[in-house]
């Protein structure tokens, strides 16, 4: 099983270090205090706090990566919005203008990102393109190259192997096209109701190995089930315990999001976007959530904690010569790199991640079906995403699960990344430039729920 497995099994654990935080005896008085009193603090079993991870990200992460997502490279991202739901049929779309996503034309994309989908130098990405109509073509003649060849055949088994935890679209698809996430940007849409709450109902009811008999908090059928939940939830072993967090951080992520980028006001002449802290309040509140919204904040900073390992045990991969953000701007792409790699470096110096190893444990035949059952869902979840009847919801919903399972398929390669050569392709362990772009973009939204934190701890400080 490897190392890989072992992390996850560490990793995932970590869910102990997001338990509780150290608030005062007495009620909350005001409105932040509500929501972040026990989100603040030292985290059990470490000597990690979230005042720490708040400034490491918003001071010295959050502003140049922002900056690295505003480049060409990362903000064009080729997805397929027309997918049929494979669940159910009876997608009501949204017609509000704010749920619509601007597809880019074909002259506003750099002829670069457009010919070369993959990763490497221009010289590189000839063996690349010439792989990948082998592989459309669905067989390897003779007439390819020996290297080209051997490409087909080590790529073809790796990607139908267990490391791919999302379905990915077909890019080749005449339904693929290619957006700009700066000009179709994540925020409130106004998508909500009983169609937005059967998509996450699904996701966490059918895919988060929860029996039907066991009733989430705040679901109208619990009835007074919180602590049958939780003690259920605590009783999982640590994937499946962490699986749900996961799920959740991500949702409670979305959420920041959408209070952040609210339509706070609207003219012919202009929309007015901001900061809505009754819609913060209503989602992360704890005496309005019942004690939910502090739980779903603590995620929020799980999974923020995960893909931040995974970027960090990345590195070997980006630091190969090899490999460019290639756009067809060689000295924008150069800066890009080496913007890239100060990011990678700022990110493993980091002083609080796990150490897996120390964590390695369980029977490994038992732990591959654990790996397993873990792939399956999450690839679950990534197919649910094209039921999402938004459209700017499905774009940003197909992109944060795709960056989330690149994540985890790095995290479980840990012995690949390590065997990978100094130069040329990578056969063992490779991202496709979809991946990459979905990786860091994800991390982009995470790192960006951190920082708008602060932002309502501030607004929400004089409220109560």
């Amino acid at each position: 099983m490897g190392r890989g497995w072992g992390f996850l099994i560490g990793l995932l654990g970590a869910v102990w270090l997001l338990g509780s935080g150290h608030c005062e005896q007495q009620p909350p008085e005001t409105a932040a205090q509500r929501c972040f009193c026990q989100v603040s603090g030292y985290l059990d079993d470490c000597t990690c706090d979230v005042e720490t991870i708040d400034r490491f990200n918003n001071y010295r992460l959050f502003p140049r990566l922002q900056k690295l997502l505003e480049s060409d490279y990362f903000r064009y991202y080729k997805v397929n919005l027309k997918r049929p739901c494979p669940f159910w049929n009876d997608i009501s779309q949204c017609g509000r203008r704010d749920c619509a996503v601007k597809p880019c034309q074909s002259d506003e994309v750099p002829v670069g990102i457009k010919s070369a989908s993959y990763k490497y130098s221009e010289e590189a990405n000839n063996l690349i393109e010439e792989c990948e109509q082998a592989e459309r073509l669905g067989a390897v003649d003779e007439s390819l190259s020996e290297e080209t060849q051997k490409a087909v055949l080590q790529w073809t088994k790796h990607d139908d192997s267990s490391d791919n935890f999302c379905e990915a679209d077909d890019i080749q698809s005449p339904d693929a096209e290619y957006v700009d996430l700066l000009l179709n940007p994540e925020r409130y849409t106004g998508y909500k109701g009983p169609d937005a709450w059967k998509i996450w109902n699904v996701i966490y009811e059918e895919n988060c190995f929860k029996p039907q008999t066991i009733k989430r908090p705040l679901n109208p059928l619990a009835s007074g089930q919180e602590n049958t939940f939780y003690s259920w939830l605590e009783g999982l072993c640590v994937e499946k315990r962490a699986f749900y967090r996961l799920i959740s951080g991500l949702h409670a992520s979305i959420n920041v999001h959408l209070s952040a980028r609210y339509l706070l006001q609207e003219t012919w002449l202009e929309k007015k976007w901001g900061h809505n802290v009754t819609e913060f309040q209503q989602r992360f509140d704890g005496i309005l959530t019942e004690g939910e919204g502090p739980r779903r904040l603590k995620n929020l900073y799980f999974l923020y904690l995960i893909e931040l390992r995974a970027l960090s045990k990345v590195l070997p991969f980006f630091e190969r010569p090899d490999f460019q953000l290639f756009t067809g701007n060689k000295i924008q792409d150069e800066e890009n790199k080496m913007l890239l790699l100060e990011i990678l470096h700022e990110i493993k110096s980091f002083p609080l991640h796990f150490d897996e190893n120390s964590f390695f444990a369980g029977d490994k035949k038992e732990a591959h079906k654990l790996k397993e059952d873990f792939r399956l869902h999450f690839r679950n979840i990534s197919r649910i995403m094209d039921c999402v009847g938004c459209f700017k919801c499905r774009l940003w919903g197909k992109l944060q699960t795709q960056g989330l399972g690149t994540a985890l398929k790095i995290l479980f390669s840990e012995k690949l990344i390590a065997n990978m050569p100094e130069s040329g392709p990578s056969y063992e362990f490779h991202l496709t430039r979809q991946e990459i772009v979905s990786l860091f973009n994800a991390f982009g939204r995470i790192s960006t729920s951190v920082k708008e934190l602060e932002n309502f701890r501030n607004l929400l400080q004089n409220i109560h």
